[in-house]
């Protein structure tokens, strides 16, 4: 069994679906995650300004306000903040991270949950990580050492 998440950790799912908020809150907090959840952009928009969240997973389609509305008003009040976006239509509208501001965009199929664990340990491990010393000598040593 994989140690659990660090209990400070918090993450905001923002869906105007509860069967889908449910599902996803449930295998988060499996994992040991804190989860706060809301069910429309507007609500999410207000959590977010109100408290700090290491992840934001949203969904895309939702009345009144988009996650890529969403996204766009999130990154004016934290730039660095790293989101999910979560879409049935993921293909069909050609959704990406280049074209939606998230980090990440994750299609929602029976493949869901495993994608979104993996998708949310990646962004939090990537807030830990510090760059190396040097960028510049890594590919010089790995390029000696094949020659």
């Amino acid at each position: 069994m994989k140690p659990p998440a660090p209990p400070h950790l918090k993450i905001l799912l923002v869906d105007d679906n509860s069967d889908g908020l449910l599902v996803r809150r449930t295998v988060l907090e499996e994992l040991g995650y804190g989860v706060s959840v809301a069910e429309n952009g507007e609500e999410g928009l207000k959590l977010f300004a109100s408290a700090n969240f290491d992840v934001v997973v949203t969904d895309y389609r939702m009345p009144r306000m988009n996650g890529v509305e969403l996204i766009q008003r999130i990154r004016k009040l934290k730039p660095g903040a790293r989101v999910i976006l979560l879409s049935g239509f993921v293909d069909p509208l050609g959704l990406t991270e280049e074209n939606t501001g998230a980090d990440a965009v994750i299609a929602k199929s029976s493949n869901e949950p495993a994608h979104l664990t993996r998708c949310v340990k990646r962004l939090v491990n990537r807030a830990a990580r510090k760059p190396p010393a040097s960028q510049k000598r890594a590919p010089e040593r790995a390029n000696a050492s094949i020659g």
